[in-house]
């Protein structure tokens, strides 16, 4: 048969997809791709018609492909895989940097923006075009021949590189767990808890119980396990994941990939015209400039710490005084905290567990999305997937299909940890007038079902959910028929997290809760008294949640900002110096958390983890204005899908929320919501 990555179905035909297509698939759309290129840069008088629209058919073949690659290689992984996709990936990195360093191309982009009927292109047109020009440049367009090579030579090991920082950490991660035979070393952890180490210590044909890094074995541990000493062993196989410390120590650390990465990152920057890698980040962020990301930060910061600080305060009393605690550790801190949330507000993650089964979760997010924007969302079973986890579904409105995703939710080996969304299509229009429908993968690590048992989710999965599927929004329900700008797609990435975090805010208003809480057994809804606990609770040292985020975003961008030839920044020594200004809660010498800090060192946060924070202020004041007209107001849900949702990247994020809200954002909102008042008594 024909290559099944080389079809323009809507979906993938996961069932014919085998290793051998993919490779093959990449080297025969990258051979076409470069026969077109040149007649398009060729072209005297280029229109859209006759230069973007074929150039975006082109970059639709390949992403079409590659996503389905990616994707794969994200959630069944394995050596094999690995290797095929590491070698497209050189080789999209190369095609990559030479499409951005064409000078033809380039020109012929400016003949276009310079016609006198550019001004009659839409509103989307025109912003793919100044986007395009701009990543031209971006891409080292403008640099003599010897720097260009240079530019590519750069561009091809940072992709070498970042892949190889993820493969560690996942290794890292999979390779160590801690055989259990005496149930009692796990007083405290939770049946689901243990019901899952059981069934992992069968799948590795153990007796007992299996201890695992992956988040679902290891966050019970840490937050209900009697045993210190267990907690501490735990925590110090995770905190020195792909490091020179720990029980795998040197077997796949990253220190000597990092400092690479960084070296490289600058030298990149530097060709372009930068001081820094955060100067360069910044180029297609709604941030204008590196002091205006270190001003917000550190304004977060002022406001938050006297709270983390009174919190941790209250914490570090409470292990004493009631638990005989003196000496709190890293190790101790979860431990306890839901130990002082159970006495203050009697309510812990596991007591809600039972309210918040995956088959009454799932539809009832749905039917958020539903009442909020107006469309309707039915599954397709009979589409076939990768893995039996995961199921197709179909979003329509008004009985038409418009956009499908795939939802694959529970952890496994061969499985990259953590949550995320990824684009399988684009919504786009051809040349032949046909609308691509976009299609999007949504991937969380829950504990799956074991022994006949419903998997049950903590409310902070529940909002992980919403979260990835505020980016699925994002993605499916855009009206923007330009690939470019299409979806996700050319949307700033310091303003791509707010619907995710928007949509957060329907875990916790009670109107929404019933649709998504019921008991897994009794079907009855979250009784009221759970209910307010839930929401007494929600702001439970969120002083100290903050100034835990606001670390991560300092380093990350002091680390791309300070970073010199002269004296390269060292991350360890960095995260020490953003923790001894920020954090709270001191951490041990062998905490290696950068070495495994893949969002900066393997995924699209470098000099922009901060991102999630200023989107975060966004997110809280666009919710305030449906806590003023009702979460549920059709009005307003509508104003949000047409100003935000289906905009897509089509207008500067500003522009779009000033339209949506009447005015800019205000910080004060993000600090109400997280109940940071800046008073501590």
């Amino acid at each position: 048969m024909n290559n099944p990555l080389l079809t323009d179905d809507l979906l993938p035909k996961f069932e014919h997809i085998r290793t051998e297509h993919m490779e093959t698939a990449i080297d025969q759309i990258l051979s076409k791709n470069r026969m077109k290129i040149q007649s398009l840069a060729d072209q005297e008088d280029p229109t859209w018609d006759t230069l973007v629209q074929p150039m975006q058919a082109m970059e639709n073949d390949l992403s079409n492909a590659w996503s389905v690659i990616s994707h794969l290689n994200g959630v069944m992984n394995n050596d094999d895989l690995r290797k095929v996709y590491k070698n497209c990936l050189e080789k999209l990195t190369e095609y990559s940097t030479e499409i951005s360093q064409n000078e033809a191309l380039c020109n012929a982009y400016k003949k276009l923006a310079a016609r006198d009927d550019f001004k009659d292109l839409s509103e989307a047109q025109r912003k793919s075009i100044e986007n395009t020009l701009r990543d031209f440049h971006l891409g080292g367009v403008d640099l003599p021949e010897d720097k260009k090579k240079r530019y590519a030579d750069l561009s091809r090991e940072l992709a070498e590189l970042s892949n190889k920082f993820s493969d560690n950490v996942l290794d890292a991660t999979q390779n160590w767990f801690k055989h259990i035979t005496d149930v009692s070393e796990l007083s405290g952890v939770p049946e689901s808890a243990l019901d899952g180490a059981k069934q992992t210590a069968r799948q590795k044909e153990l007796d007992g119980y299996v201890i695992t890094l992956d988040f679902p074995s290891f966050h019970p541990v840490m937050t209900y396990c009697d045993n210190r000493e267990l907690r501490r062993e735990v925590y110090e196989a995770f905190v020195t994941r792909a490091s020179d410390q720990g029980p795998d120590a040197g077997t796949w650390d990253n220190t000597p990939v990092m400092a690479e990465i960084l070296k490289r990152r600058h030298a990149l920057a530097q060709l372009l015209g930068f001081n820094n890698y955060a100067e360069r980040s910044l180029a297609k962020k709604m941030a204008r400039s590196v002091d205006e990301v270190l001003e917000f930060l550190n304004q977060l910061a002022e406001k938050s710490k006297p709270q983390a600080e009174k919190e941790f305060a209250e914490l570090k009393a409470f292990a004493k005084d009631e638990h005989g605690v003196d000496d709190l550790q890293a190790w101790d801190v979860g431990y306890y905290s839901e130990k002082l949330r159970q006495k203050r507000y009697d309510i812990s993650p596991e007591t809600l567990r039972p309210w918040f089964p995956v088959d009454k979760v799932v539809p009832g997010l749905f039917r958020v999305a539903e009442k909020l924007f107006g469309i309707q969302i039915e599954a397709k079973p009979e589409v076939e997937t990768w893995h039996e986890d995961a199921t197709a579904y179909c979003i329509s409105r008004n009985g038409e299909p418009i956009a499908w995703f795939y939802l694959d939710l529970f952890a496994r080996q061969g499985k990259r940890g953590g949550a995320w969304m990824a684009d399988c299509r684009v919504r786009w229009r051809n040349m032949r007038g046909q609308l691509q429908l976009p299609v999007a993968f949504l991937t969380c690590n829950f504990t799956p079902p074991v022994d006949g048992k419903p998997s049950l989710l903590t409310h902070d999965e529940v909002t992980t959910l919403f979260h990835e599927f505020g980016h699925g929004l994002h993605h499916m329900l855009t009206q923007v028929e330009v690939m470019d700008v299409s979806g996700i797609n050319g949307v700033a990435w310091d303003a791509v997290e707010l619907p995710s975090q928007f949509l957060e805010n329907w875990c916790w208003n009670p109107e929404s809760l019933a649709l998504i809480a019921s008991h897994h057994e009794t079907g009855e809804p979250l009784p009221e008294d759970l209910l307010q606990k839930l929401l007494a609770a929600k702001n439970f040292q969120s002083g100290m949640g903050m100034v835990r985020q606001l670390e991560f975003s300092l380093f990350d961008f002091r680390l791309h900002a300070e970073f010199t030839d002269e004296a390269p920044t060292n991350p360890l020594d960095m995260h020490r110096k953003v923790r001894e200004n920020i954090a709270v809660v001191q951490s041990p010498e062998f905490n290696r958390f950068p070495n495994a800090f893949s969002h900066i060192f393997a995924g699209g946060y470098a000099a922009g983890y901060y991102s999630y924070k200023w989107a975060e202020v966004l997110a809280a004041d666009a919710f305030s204005l449906f806590e003023e007209k009702g979460i549920f107001d059709p009005e307003t849900g509508k104003a949000f899908l047409q100003n935000i949702l289906e905009k897509g990247g089509s207008q500067e994020p500003m522009e779009l929320f000033k339209a949506f809200r009447g005015r800019e954002p205000q910080v004060d909102a993000l600090l109400e919501q997280s109940g940071i008042t800046g008073e501590v008594a």
